[in-house]
């Protein structure tokens, strides 16, 4: 009794669409994959289908090749059972083969190049399963401080669903990677699966920047604050609170430094970045009249000369 062909195997008709030959393996890989209980031996026999007539080349050799009087047994391997024992030309089948092994095709050079992927030792090889990616969106918070997150995606080669808990490691950054071995797609011929890669997508604080494990903020102060100088209580990424002594004269981009009160560093694990804190000088736009009044009689008593390098390259021009 001779043995099926790919197109028995997957349970569809020679003349079957890719989308036919598509839905047909996924039902079946479904039903047989080793990871949900079934047979290996046949999840290895549809795999080898499923490579063979899902790519137009490979499938336009493989069905010359039937035309002639079948192939060898699923999985396309010499020794099996032949229905056209003779086969073309004087040397039957082992010519054929012979031809395929040499890099020359199924039927000489001109015809089925290549075709030596399809069949024989190459096909039966091992093959991994390719990386899954997805991104998971992060709040700044949890990207501070870490958290988990269960996360749905699905097989491309099956359509199954699968769930996985994504771990977001403390200062996590936007754009980084995580890697989870053989959480991909499957492999093919008892190779293993592929990684799953996810991407965090870091959403911006409202007030914290990221540089890095290091933090940045602005922090405004008024005119008369930053000429008298102050004292401001200022929130970290932590959730603590530390104070800031301003002195009297700073000015506008000042940058106070306070370490380790930044992020936890995902690439120097125990390291903690720095808070970077830059003075932003804020000038009233609105002015009540004894406002106005006293600016005025600042303004008028103050004699120093603020612009005087200004004043000194335009005298020389």
């Amino acid at each position: 009794m001779p043995q099926k062909n790919f197109y028995d195997v997957l349970g569809v008709k020679r003349d079957a669409s890719e989308k036919e030959i598509k839905t047909a393996f996924r039902k079946l890989a479904q039903k047989y994959h080793p990871d949900a209980g079934g047979d290996e031996a046949k999840f290895k026999e549809i795999s080898e289908a499923y490579e063979t007539l899902s790519d137009p080349q490979k499938r336009k050799e493989y069905d010359q090749l039937l035309m002639f009087g079948g192939m060898p047994g699923a999985g396309g391997r010499p020794g099996g059972a032949y229905s056209y024992a003779g086969g073309p030309g004087a040397g039957g089948w082992s010519d054929i083969f012979s031809s395929i092994f040499n890099g020359d095709g199924a039927f000489g050079s001109d015809w089925a190049q290549g075709f030596g992927n399809m069949g024989g030792a190459r096909a039966s090889r091992p093959q991994r399963g390719n990386d899954l990616s997805l991104t998971v969106d992060v709040s700044a918070e949890d990207a501070f401080m870490g958290a988990t997150r269960k996360v749905t995606y699905r097989i491309p080669s099956t359509g199954e669903q699968q769930v996985i808990t994504v771990s977001i490691p403390a200062g996590a950054v936007d754009g980084g990677k995580l890697r989870y071995k053989r959480r991909g797609e499957y492999g093919a011929n008892g190779g293993e699966r592929g990684d799953l890669v996810v991407t965090t997508h870091v959403e911006e604080h409202p007030l914290f920047k990221r540089k890095g494990a290091d933090v940045t903020m602005t922090l405004p102060i008024s005119v008369a604050e930053a000429a008298l100088g102050c004292q401001v209580d200022v929130p970290t990424p932590g959730g603590a609170t530390v104070r800031l002594k301003v002195p009297a004269g700073t000015q506008t981009g000042k940058t106070f430094r306070f370490k380790e009160m930044g992020a936890p560093d995902v690439k120097r694990r125990g390291r903690t970045g720095a808070l970077l804190v830059k003075i932003e000088v804020e000038v009233p736009t609105r002015l009540s009249d004894a406002e106005r009044r006293a600016f005025e009689q600042l303004r008028d008593g103050d004699t120093r000369d603020y612009r005087e390098q200004v004043n000194r390259y335009r005298a020389r021009v």
